[in-house]
């Protein structure tokens, strides 16, 4: 059971639980095909139904005729069964006509009651001389015999469900063979009694043959059986005793092999078959024209044209007489004219068969159309999915059509089509189902760390978020508090209280960059990472991320406010919170990362690294917000931004030159930050060209400018490393870069 479950987790892991659901569903309908219950069964002939009904065979010729006992017959000539004296004359007249054979699919299985011996002990006022006369007559079954025998007449019996007489072993029987691999025995259709007709009657015909028509389930007529057997003995049906007694075939052949019954043979006509021995009836639209009343032929008004070179079938349409069937082709056939039918498909060559193999061509395409759908179905969009599955519905279809046209063979693609339908319908269920469970996923994993309508955009478009890793040009950010430690510190008693300054400082910045399309990686303490341009596409991630920036120290002066007012009511020491902002722009690596217990949606990189360095500066240079070139070469339009250093980060061989950002546009345009931005640049110029006293000029001009408070923290620096390069100069081929020793 254990190495069970393990391989049961390996496959799932392997394929996915939803592919790993289908083969099992393909190997369930696989199953199911090879039982083929009732309702798969049902399904398969309601489909050939269709076919026939699209396209019925088309009557090229009328080799048959129907001599009807209809409803006019029975009132011309009265109640059935008519005296067999009639029957006689109606054999005579068919074949004076010229009628090739005639078949009857009628039974008369009792002496004809108007028989003279038996009108004779019937009657009460006969006298002894009478009686005697009518006794010597000879029998209307006798006469009824000497009319078969002076034609080509074919009778009709019928299988009964119980035995009834033990079979007269001296009545004649058709001689049928078996060739092949199998007996035919076990695969016909089987009925323990057998009807027959008087002896005498019986012995009189050319051939007689089996009427009865087996029903399937829903009460249609599509197979006839051609061979059967009846009270232990194989016996031909009555269609098909007419084509041996024709064709002067001495003995049928019943071809089968391992799958059961293939085909019957007759003399240079081969009959296919299914596996059970039926014929499989290739319907014509109902024929009128090969009708002609019992009635009129008896009084020779039928016209003998109808007759001549015809094989002849004598049967009822009246509905009294109970024999209408329903074809697939008409809810009302008599059963005479299915026998019709079966007679001229032959004839005609224009047969239909469901051949043996066709169950193994079914099973074959079922298993290959489903293992594509599972292969391929899962990596397409909706729209090409219901394409994909509509040209697998048109292709079954058409295949099957094509061999019904082409070859009159019965392809079933119902069984192929519901097991790739379940598959399909499957694969969407669970994409479905994925798509919801990854939705809220989506919506849980993101929603503290994202705006809601970009929740929300990605919640309805989770193939924008690639969870696998994917690398991004992106903005990052790390903000801290500076010196909170000491603010740490006056909160030791208060640990409560401590948590509380957090959220109320980092709820405001945490709005601040959901608003700005940012998304929140993690809080580290009182730090902030955060990055934008993932997962979503921002096209503007640099000024979003800027903006942010100023926006977040807007919030910090808020807060700083309303803590200095509380402090001032509360008669406690206000320590200001100050913070910290380092961004940088490039490539990096974002996706879940963590373990199989916690992932992370995160970002990994040298910019991730070069971002978290610039915010731990902000207060070495004296500005709040420190950008990297990139950041700022997208910014520059819309902030007033100032060129601070050429740094050599530790881990990066290349230098980078870093930005403040003091302003937006308003401040960018002023005259003061102009100066500032000019006296700037002509320090660094004098420095990175190592002349260092011009440099402190240019220091000693700022401080005297308006508002040089802004840039004592950078004056100071320069100088000090100006003091020691006037001490000890740099190197030859110095660019000016300054190798940062803090992180």
């Amino acid at each position: 059971m254990k190495r069970l479950r393990i391989l049961r987790r390996w496959f799932a892991r392997k394929l996915g639980f939803a592919r790993l659901m289908c083969l099992a569903l393909l190997v369930l309908f696989a199953v199911a095909r090879l039982w083929d219950p009732p309702p798969i069964q049902e399904l398969r002939l309601r489909t050939f139904d269709m076919f026939q009904l699209i396209d019925p065979r088309h009557k090229t010729a009328r080799p048959v005729t129907i001599v009807d006992i209809d409803d006019k017959s029975l009132a011309k000539l009265g109640q059935w069964p008519w005296p067999r004296t009639r029957i006689a004359d109606l054999i005579q007249s068919l074949t004076n006509n010229g009628a090739v054979a005639i078949g009857f699919d009628v039974v008369f299985s009792e002496p004809d009651r108007l028989n003279p011996d038996l009108v004779a002990g019937q009657m009460r006022y006969l006298d002894d001389a009478t009686r005697a006369k009518l006794r010597g007559l000879p029998t209307n079954d006798q006469i009824l015999a000497e009319a078969i025998k002076r034609s080509r007449v074919v009778l009709g019996e019928t299988g009964l469900p119980d035995i009834l007489a033990e079979p007269d072993k001296s009545l004649p029987l058709t001689g049928v063979a078996t060739v092949g691999e199998e007996g035919a025995d076990r695969f016909l259709f089987e009925f323990p009694g057998l009807l027959r007709n008087v002896p005498v009657i019986e012995m009189a015909a050319a051939g007689r043959g089996l009427f009865s028509i087996r029903k399937e389930r829903d009460g249609f007529i599509r197979r006839v059986p051609m061979v059967m057997r009846a009270q232990g003995n194989i016996m031909p049906s009555l269609s098909l005793e007419i084509l041996r007694v024709v064709t002067g075939t001495p003995t049928l052949l019943i071809r089968t092999d391992k799958t059961g019954v293939r085909a019957v043979r007759l003399k240079g006509v081969e009959i296919p078959t299914d596996k059970n021995g039926q014929f499989w009836v290739h319907y014509a639209r109902r024929d009128p024209s090969i009708y002609v009343s019992a009635a009129d032929v008896l009084d020779n008004s039928a016209s003998p044209s109808k007759f001549a070179g015809k094989l002849v079938l004598v049967g009822t349409s009246a509905a009294g007489l109970n024999d209408i069937k329903t074809t697939p082709v008409s809810a009302t056939m008599p059963g005479v004219e299915i026998h019709a039918q079966v007679l001229e498909s032959v004839l005609s060559g224009a047969v239909i068969s469901q051949p043996n193999y066709a169950l193994g061509i079914e099973l074959i395409t079922a298993l290959v159309i489903g293992l594509l759908v599972i292969i391929f179905t899962p990596n397409l969009g909706p729209v090409r999915l219901v394409l994909a599955g509509g040209a697998f519905a048109a292709i079954l279809v058409g295949v099957s059509w094509f061999f019904y046209v082409q070859h009159r063979q019965l392809i079933d693609f119902t069984y192929p089509l519901l097991s790739t339908t379940a598959v399909y319908l499957t694969l969407i269920f669970a994409s479905f189902v994925r798509e919801q469970r990854q939705r809220v996923q989506i919506r849980g994993q993101f929603a503290q760390y994202m705006s809601p309508v970009l929740v929300e955009q990605l919640a309805q478009s989770p193939e924008k978020l690639v969870l696998g890793g994917e690398e991004r040009e992106m903005t990052i950010m790390f903000s801290d508090v500076r010196g909170f430690t000491t603010i740490s510190e006056s909160y030791k008693h208060d640990p409560q209280g401590l948590i509380a300054l957090m959220n109320r400082f980092l709820t405001p910045l945490t709005d601040v960059i959901i608003e700005r399309k940012g998304y929140i990686d993690k809080y580290m303490g009182d730090a902030i990472m955060a990055f934008w341009n993932a997962p979503l596409d921002d096209a503007e991630h640099e000024i979003n991320a800027c903006e942010a920036a100023i926006q977040m120290l807007e919030q910090i002066d808020e807060v700083n406010k309303e803590r200095e007012q509380e402090a001032a009511d509360g008669g406690h020491v206000y320590i200001p919170l100050n913070v910290g902002i380092g961004l940088n722009t490039g490539i990096g690596v974002v996706g879940n990362m963590g373990s199989d217990l916690k992932k992370n949606y995160s970002v990994l990189g040298d910019s991730v690294n070069l971002a978290s360095r610039l915010e731990g500066q902000s207060k070495a240079y004296g500005f709040p917000i420190i950008v990297g070139s990139r950041t700022a070469l997208a910014a520059k339009e819309k902030f007033a931004i100032l060129e601070l250093d050429f740094i050599m980060v530790k881990g990066k061989s290349e230098p980078e030159v870093i930005y403040a950002i003091a302003g937006r546009e308003d401040v960018m345009h002023s005259a003061a930050f102009q100066r500032l931005r000019n006296i700037t640049i002509e320090m660094l110029g004098c420095y990175r060209s190592r002349d260092w006293q011009g440099a402190l000029d240019a220091i000693e001009r700022g401080r005297k400018s308006e508002d040089a408070d802004t840039l004592e923290k950078l004056f100071r620096l320069y100088e000090a490393r100006i003091k020691d390069f006037q001490i000890e100069p740099p190197p030859e081929g110095w660019t000016g870069a300054y190798a940062l020793l803090t992180k």
